[in-house]
């Protein structure tokens, strides 16, 4: 399957997830919420891991670079990023909150401007130009 694809597909599957998480949150703490999701996520790893050993043999044998990298990716954004995202969905519309949440590519974009020297194009400007508009817009 293409990478566009997949793109398409990740972009169904997580504008699913708040509509869900936005209901559970209703009578929940944030941060409590945070907690029972990442059950979710735990329990999603396992039954991935049962249908595919290969994938825990190449887990095994990660470096620790790797591992650091990667745990503080899901320290980040799982925990983090969903505290300050549950906080923001509780009380705020789900039509303004996940566009404006899902700005996280142009952080992503600067920072690799800055460290992996990824280019800046007229048409990369003028996605960023559209992505700070709409956030005006919604705000």
């Amino acid at each position: 399957m293409k990478p566009f694809y997949f793109a398409i597909l990740a972009a169904v599957v997580w504008g699913i997830a708040p509509i869900l998480e936005k209901t559970g949150l209703g009578r929940i703490e944030p941060m409590a919420g945070v907690i029972i999701r990442s059950f979710g996520v735990l329990l999603g790893a396992i039954v991935l891991a049962l249908f595919n050993s290969n994938i825990i043999k190449v887990a095994l044998r990660a470096d620790q670079k790797t591992i650091i990298f990667l745990v503080l990716g899901g320290i980040i954004a799982s925990i983090l990023g969903q505290i300050f995202f549950y906080n923001a969905l509780k009380t705020g519309e789900v039509s303004k909150m996940v566009p404006i949440a899902a700005t996280y590519p142009l952080v992503s974009f600067l920072l690799g401007l800055l460290f992996f020297g990824e280019s800046l194009t007229v048409a990369k400007g003028l996605g960023i130009g559209f992505v700070i508009l709409g956030v005006f817009f919604l705000r």
